[in-house]
């Protein structure tokens, strides 16, 4: 296995769990119809009940994520980890007040009330989309950082990676090209969470008030994504050559799918999937539709990750220091680390094999009003 063939697998798998992180986020979704006011206090328990019992997988997901980006690419994880916190902190945060919500809303020694907790689960299900995809938006516009890796031998400061300013990954909401991805995200993934509840919930009404705010927003989220993937198509872009220097490219991103036409497949396919769910979802009795619309979300993730690191592309620009932008070149890890870690990637189907089985037990019975009243254990 060379090492180039290592660098393009692990930035395979990043793309693949980024997809899945997105995908999962159908729960952040589903808890934003939490202040439907049509739902009665037991459907909305119901929704709190079809959510609860995935939202570990999301988190999870987001763990795997952060710590295969930490090992495969460290000098990533070290420039926007340890530049860009604030994004990282906030979303932290947020995940840890889902955690403290779906655990004790419903505890007798709550103090503050469910409907407090509810909040803050809706408030996760705003922020964690959008500090995600503006986040990854930045693969595309840039940010204000330096890379000196000589520094690692200054024993009184060895710090390889600086950010620019004090804003320390705030200034990303300045970028607008990165806020509408942010956008999109938002109202996708609130989409993907009345399919999920479509799926998983018997109860007439609450499929009714899902279709409902299913046809309330596909329009923003139409307008958010497709506003960002044609700016995406015409900017500039930042191409790495051969020797690792760095510049700037007219309509980079669009060659690069022209010139990879299995990414350009995978977005289109991903982009007809999406649709297509989301179409059965809000115009027909469908209640699978999930599926469609969760592999097309997964496919065209995938897709935008490729776009922004493959076919000599810098997938974390710096627009402070063109040459301190990072590529699946500079700043992987060793061809020995990548290699090891390989081996260990391949039990990832049998993780995944025991996660669709848990997920096939969790969802064989369809969450009812009478099981909300008769399970014990319940959010």
């Amino acid at each position: 296995m060379s090492y180039t063939f290592l660098q393009n697998y692990w930035w395979f798998l990043i793309a693949l769990l980024g997809g899945l992180l997105v995908f999962l986020m159908f729960v952040q979704g589903a808890n934003l119809h939490l202040g439907n006011r049509k739902l009665s206090d037991l459907q909305k328990r119901m929704i709190l009940n079809s959510t609860g019992r995935k939202w570990e997988l999301t988190f999870t997901t987001l763990v795997t994520f952060g710590g295969a980006f930490f090992a495969s690419f460290p000098l990533f994880y070290s420039t926007s980890f340890g530049g860009a916190y604030w994004v990282w902190v906030l979303l932290l945060i947020t995940f840890v007040f889902q955690a403290v919500a779906y655990e004790f809303q419903n505890k007798k020694e709550n103090l503050i009330g469910s409907q407090a907790f509810r909040v803050f689960l809706m408030i996760n299900g705003v922020l964690a989309p959008f500090l995600v995809g503006t986040a990854v938006g930045t693969f595309f516009t840039g940010s204000d950082f330096t890379v000196n890796k000589a520094a690692i031998a200054n024993a009184t400061a060895p710090v390889i990676s600086t950010w620019g300013n004090g804003w320390h990954g705030l200034d990303a909401l300045g970028q607008y090209h990165a806020v509408l991805l942010g956008c999109a995200l938002i109202f996708l993934t609130a989409i993907l969470g009345c399919l999920y509840t479509l799926n998983n919930i018997d109860d007439p009404e609450i499929h009714a008030q899902m279709r409902r705010s299913i046809k309330l927003e596909i329009l923003p989220f139409l307008v958010f994504f497709l506003t960002w993937l044609v700016i995406l198509l015409v900017r500039p872009g930042f191409a790495v050559d051969e020797a690792g220097a760095v510049s700037l490219e007219k309509f980079k991103y669009l060659h690069n799918l022209l010139q990879m036409p299995a990414v350009l497949v995978m977005l289109l396919v991903g982009v007809v999937l999406v649709l297509w769910g989301l179409f059965r979802g809000a115009f027909t009795k469908s209640r699978c539709s999930i599926w469609p619309a969760g592999i097309g979300t997964v496919l065209v993730v995938m897709a935008v990750f490729f776009v922004a690191g493959y076919n000599g592309t810098a997938y974390y620009p710096s627009c402070t220091d063109l040459p301190s932008s990072l590529s699946i070149r500079n700043s992987s890890s060793s061809q020995f680390t990548l290699q090891v870690m390989f081996w260990v990637s391949l039990l990832i189907p049998f993780v995944v094999a025991y996660i669709a089985y848990a997920w096939h037990q969790m969802d064989r019975k369809k969450i009812t009003p009478d099981e909300i009243s008769d399970t014990p254990h319940k959010y």
